[in-house]
Formats: structure tokens, C-alpha cells, sequence
């Protein structure tokens, strides 16, 4: 306060009484807002401390305080209070600048140490870094026991597993020593293409170069299983945020997308179980367009990076088979053009992407046509060849699901694995037809279409995509399929190569699960208003738990009771003879392992296994029936086949029973026993 109040406030302090602790402040008082030096001293008195007006800077805080120590507010002296506004602090603690008191503290200076462990624990708290690994936990717990021996075992079964663990170890090789033969696989010598002859899960080529032979295989592969459940858990969980659910609600959505029981019949599959790229790309190209389903487009949200990160992502996530991939283009396909389109009939932002953005979405966009464009010129190839690995109408009748499929539940579930069996039984094909996404996610779903943060629009919106994809999933069961699947597999390029219509299943799961956390994100909300209002508030923390029963009952469903077989171990023929081999007996599941038993050298060999069977392994299975004789040692010359290899533990039950006991003589082959096996040197 300037010298003239602090005189008029002592004046006036010998006629009115200070006030005393507790009450009233004095700030809040008629007189001390009608006289403010007189309010500056009675808190000077309550406080024990005096108080600096911000309006007037004396510049003396301590001889103000003394003041007030000793009771000399009502009898200040004018002269002294100059002279206190005049000189600075008598400790030189004070510079005498009095525009110091309003600026704010300085930050504590930290040391390089103390910066990094602030940003580490930073990190470790984000929503992201706890979403990361709660997902990996989850998918740790969920598909136990598959890491328990994963040298050794492989979930389902070791017949499609076995020839994906293959796959990946083939990319990797390949790409390390021969990337020009990338296509011409060690396998179903001597086609060429051969890498082609089913989805390849290129994508993971990266992890095929770590380690060599069968149980490196095996391991890398078991890692990429669970890898690929938390994947799906963490794309889904990232696009349900990104549209506008909370925390909860996209836990939810994430949970139902990787474990809908459905799925637990596809455990052999790799290819359809690693699907979490979708999601993941969805919600990235979402981020970086600003745009969330709750709160429409918002231009100052917009961030390149995010968009070209989620083309990049889709490319990958293409690069790994185009059983799930190519509805995945065609659908990104369709969102450009409808986005386009919308634009420009409404044309309500004029330059709703800038230059950045508009680069990074044709950057994008091109990198992953011709990721696409690449990844598909081997399978029209194939094609070419094989006229025979075409799918036909007839086939998608044979996997097409009816109805009750999306009340069944697979043998997989702990849950209803047991309690569907009869339904199991009248399907005609029930591994690619128990399509039940749960019971509880269905609940939650049709919750959401009355009680939910999205728009009623946007609910309806959900809803249509759902009977849509439905409806895709069953195939020629809908009407025949004339005005659903039909359609598409006449017209769109790639789509006849698809077998399994079901698997359109994928995406009634997403589109469910994003309405279901919708229902879960407005039962949050609601029950933080009723903690809110509760007086006392000790109900609040249960009626927060409660929220995590929706999320609990999704987990539960998910149970499996998946089978870990033991696989066969690797004959110690196949780490000495070279090729190229053949190795008997041969069949479809026969050959997938010898696939995984070829890791250690990759040699050449007419075994293979794939989504269909090639002519000319067709052939030579046929002609080896009556091994060893003149015809069909001869037509295996003619082939290029230097060794047969017979394994004795396999041969029972097959067409090759009794070979072993056949003669030699005279056919220009020597025959030699190693371990297990019997070599046949043409």
C-alpha cells in the first residue's frame, strides 16, 4: 500500500477492533471492500503476517510482518512506513525490485538423470504404455498354454500351424540369402509359384530371420500367436478411443474383437488370427484426419503422420494373407471414395486435408496399392497355372454357414463348448461355420442402440454394417447369395479366391464391439454422476467397480479349452539328405510337417501342403503308390528327384503300407537305413 493508506489505515485501526480468527475474511466484508487498507490490516493481524496489496508494492514484506508481530497496526508512523517502502531487504533476500512478487516461481532446474526417470515414469504411466501391456498380459493369460512349451507344442493342432511356422521361416531365409526366389519355395518341387499356393504371412518375414530349424520355427511361431491376440486386443481397444468411447468401453470393444468365441476355432489359422492391423490402421488413418465418430471432423486434429502411418500399417497388415486382407482393401476403397464424394457435395471445409495431409494420404495410399499390387501378381500367376485352385460357386455353398452358426460356439470353448454339441452337429461343416461372437457382447451390443454415447445415426449406421457383414458370412445361405456374395465374387477381382465366407464374421465382431462401447461408455458416465451425488460418497468405489463387469463376463466367454499337441520331432534324415527329395507316405497333412522338418536346410522336395493340390503333386503321389519299380522310379527321374525318403513310423493306414518289403534289384537304386527311415538314392 502507497504511505497515505497505510497513515489513513492507522487512523482508522484505533476505533475499529481487529477481527479475530475464523471469522468472516476480511475480503469479504462491506468495509473491507469499501476500505482496503483497513482490510490489509486486519489480515496482517489474523495471519499474523502481513499481506501485499497487488495493486500497491511496499516492497517490505518483513518490516510489515514485525509490524503486525507486535501490534503497531493501528499505530503506524507514517515516516517509518516510507522509509520501510524506500529500503530493500535488510538480509538481501529481497533486491528491492518490487515487480518480482508477480511473477511466478522458477522451475527447479533438473539434471539430465532426474529428466530421463521424469520421462521414463511419464511413459510407464501413459494410457498407451498401460494399454500395450495390458493387452500382451491378457493375450499371455488367454492363450496359456501355448507359451508354457513353445518349442514343442502348437495350438489346435500340428497341421496348419506346421505349414505356417514354415512359411515365416521361409520369408526370412529367403530374403537373407535368395530374395529372387522368394516365390519359388523349397517345396511341391518343382512348380514354381509354390509360395503363392495359400496366404503367406509375408508380414512376418521380418521374424523368420531370428533362428534356424524346427523348434526355432516353432517358438517364433507360438510368440507370433500370442503376439497376434494382443495386437487385436490393443488395434481395437485404439479405435474405440479414437472414435470417442472411454477407457472401459474400448476395453471391451478390444477384448470381444480378439476373444469372441468364433475365433477359437480359427487357433490354427495365424493368417485370420492376426487381424489386429485393421483396427490399428483404421483408428490411426482416423487420428490423422481428425475425425471420431463421437465428435465429427476437427480440422485442428489433423496430424500427417498418423494417417501415412496408418497406410503403412494396412499395408502390413495386407502383406500377411489376403484371406482377411482383400475385404480390408476393398473396404478402405470404398471409405476414400465415399469421403470424396460427401466432400464434395457438402464442401463445408475448403481445405479440409492441406498439403501435408493430402500428401501423406497419396504417399499412403500408393504404398499400399503397390504393396497390394505386388503381393497379387504371384496368385494371378498361380491362377494361370492352376486353373484348379480357383474357387467355385459350389465351393462357397460347401462353407457357407446358416443361421443358427452365430449361436453356435466352437469345441474350443470352455464356456459352451460342451453345451453346444448337438447344435455343433447339424452343421454340415462346423470348424468354419460356429461363428458365435458371445452371448455377452450380443447383450452389450444391443444395449448400445438405446443407451449409448453415439448418435442415434451413427448407432443405425453400426447396426446396418453388422446385418451387412452377417449376411456376406453366410454366404449363398442369404437368399442364395444373389444380392450379397454372389455378386462380389463374380465381379471383384480377387474375390473368388476365397473359400470361407464366414470369416466376413471379423467385421460383424468389430462393428459389434464398437456398440458395445458405446453402451459401456454411457454406463461410466452415468455411474460417476451417481457416485458424484452420494452424500457420503462411500458407494462411489463399488459402483466403479461395477463398470468392469461388462468387461469381466467379455473375458470369461472368451475361455478355450484349445488343444496343445506335441508335434512330431524332426527324423534326423531330414537335417542330411539333400534334394531334391521326395517323402513318403504323402497326403495333405501328412506333408505339412515335413514342411516344418525342412527348416534346418530348406532342400527342394515335392512335398507340400496348401489350400489346394497341385496336378502335378496329385501325380506324383499317384505314381509312387507301387514304390520301388521301373515306372515309378523312371517318372521320378524324369522329375528331377534325386532321393526318396520313407518314414517308417508313418506308413501304417496309408497307400504306401508294404513298400518297404519290395526289391530293388535291377532298377539302379541303392537303398540305405538311417535311423527311423529308409533312403532311396535314385
Amino acid at each position: 500500500m502507497t504511505t497515505e493508506q497505510s497513515d489513513a489505515a492507522g487512523g482508522r485501526a484505533g476505533s475499529a477492533p481487529r477481527p479475530a480468527a475464523g471469522d468472516t475474511p476480511p475480503d469479504t466484508t462491506p468495509d473491507s471492500r469499501a476500505e482496503p487498507g483497513k482490510a490489509e490490516i486486519a489480515s496482517a493481524g489474523t495471519d499474523g503476517k502481513a499481506r501485499t496489496d497487488s495493486k500497491a508494492e511496499t516492497g517490505d514484506q518483513a518490516e510489515a510482518g514485525d509490524e503486525a508481530k507486535a501490534g503497531r497496526s493501528g499505530t503506524g508512523d507514517k515516516a517509518k512506513a516510507g522509509d520501510a517502502a524506500k529500503r530493500g531487504d535488510k538480509d538481501g533476500e529481497e533486491a528491492g525490485d518490487p515487480w518480482t512478487a508477480f511473477g511466478p516461481a522458477p522451475d527447479p532446474v533438473l539434471t539430465r538423470p532426474r529428466r530421463a526417470v521424469r520421462a521414463v515414469g511419464r511413459f510407464l504411466v501413459h494410457e498407451w504404455t498401460l494399454a500395450a501391456v495390458g493387452s500382451l498380459a491378457l493375450a499371455v493369460l488367454m492363450t496359456w498354454p501355448t507359451l508354457r512349451y513353445p518349442r514343442y507344442t502348437l495350438p489346435q493342432d500340428y497341421w496348419d500351424p506346421s505349414l505356417q511356422s514354415w512359411q515365416v521361416a521361409w520369408s526370412g531365409h529367403i530374403l537373407l540369402t535368395d530374395p529372387g526366389q522368394l516365390w519359388s519355395s523349397n517345396t511341391f518341387f518343382p512348380e514354381p509359384w509354390s509360395f503363392a499356393f495359400s496366404d503367406t504371412l509375408l508380414g512376418y518375414a521380418p521374424a523368420g530371420m531370428i533362428g534356424v530349424g524346427p523348434e526355432d520355427a516353432l517358438l517364433r511361431y507360438n510368440i507370433l500367436f500370442v503376439l497376434a491376440h494382443a495386437l487385436a486386443t490393443f488395434g481395437a481397444y485404439a479405435l474405440a478411443r479414437q472414435l470417442g468411447a472411454g477407457r472401459i468401453g474400448s476395453a471391451v470393444a478390444g477384448a470381444s474383437y480378439a476373444y469372441a468365441p468364433w475365433l477359437l476355432a480359427q487357433a490354427g489359422h495365424l493368417h485370420i488370427l492376426s487381424n489386429g492391423g485393421i483396427p490399428l490402421a483404421l483408428a490411426m488413418l482416423a487420428r490423422g484426419h481428425g475425425w471420431s465418430l463421437r465428435h465429427g471432423y476437427r480440422p485442428r486434429r489433423r496430424h500427417a503422420g498418423w494417417a501415412f502411418a496408418g497406410w503403412l500399417v494396412a499395408a502390413w497388415q495386407l502383406s500377411l494373407g489376403f484371406g482377411i486382407g482383400l475385404p480390408f482393401a476393398y473396404l478402405l476403397a470404398a471409405v476414400v471414395l465415399v469421403s470424396a464424394v460427401v466432400w464434395f457435395v457438402r464442401r463445408r471445409v475448403k481445405r479440409p486435408f492441406g498439403r501435408r495431409l493430402f500428401l501423406a494420404d497419396l504417399l499412403g495410399g500408393l504404398v499400399f496399392a503397390a504393396v497390394g499390387a505386388a503381393l497379387a501378381v504371384p496368385y494371378f500367376k498361380v491362377a494361370e497355372l492352376h486353373p484348379n485352385a480357383a474357387r467355385t460357386l459350389g465351393d462357397i455353398q460347401l462353407y457357407s454357414p446358416p443361421a443358427s452358426g452365430f449361436f453356435t460356439a466352437p469345441a474350443e470353448s470352455r464356456i459352451w463348448g460342451e453345451l453346444h454339441e448337438g447344435a455343433r452337429a447339424a452343421l454340415p461343416w462346423h470348424p468354419e461355420m460356429t461363428l458365435l461372437p458371445g452371448f455377452v457382447l450380443y447383450a452389450l451390443a444391443a444395449g448400445g442402440l438405446f443407451f449409448s454415447v453415439w448418435r442415434v445415426r451413427h448407432r443405425l449406421f453400426l447396426l446396418a454394417g453388422v446385418l451387412v457383414t452377417m449376411a456376406l458370412a453366410m454366404g449363398t445361405r442369404f437368399l442364395g447369395g444373389r444380392f450379397t456374395y454372389v455378386p462380389l465374387f463374380e465381379h471383384l477381382p480377387g474375390w473368388n479366391g476365397l473359400r470361407t465366407p464366414g470369416r466376413m464374421m471379423l467385421w460383424a465382431t468389430l462393428l459389434l464391439g464398437l456398440l458395445a462401447a458405446g453402451a459401456v461408455t454411457a454406463f461410466c458416465a452415468r455411474v460417476r454422476e451417481l457416485a458424484a451425488e452420494r452424500v457420503p460418497p462411500w458407494p462411489g468405489p463399488w459402483l466403479r467397480l461395477a463398470t468392469l463387469v461388462p468387461l469381466l463376463l467379455v473375458v470369461v466367454e472368451g475361455l478355450n479349452v484349445t488343444p496343445h499337441p506335441v508335434v512330431p520331432r524332426q527324423p534326423a534324415v531330414m537335417r542330411t539328405v539333400d534334394g531334391p527329395m521326395l517323402v513318403l507316405p504323402s497326403s495333405q497333412n501328412l506333408d505339412q510337417p515335413v514342411m516344418l522338418w525342412s527348416t534346418d536346410r530348406f532342400q527342394r522336395m515335392v512335398n507340400g501342403g496348401s489350400g489346394f493340390t497341385p496336378d502335378s503333386q496329385a501325380q506324383a503321389r499317384e505314381f509312387t503308390v507301387s514304390f520301388p519299380d521301373f515306372a515309378s522310379v523312371d517318372y521320378l527321374r524324369r522329375r528331377g528327384v534325386k532321393n526318396v525318403v520313407v518314414l517308417r513310423d508313418r506308413l501304417g493306414g496309408t497307400p504306401w503300407e508294404g513298400m518297404l518289403d519290395r526289391p530293388v534289384d535291377g532298377l539302379g537304386v541303392t537303398r540305405e537305413e538311417v535311423g527311423d527311415a529308409v533312403v532311396y538314392r535314385l
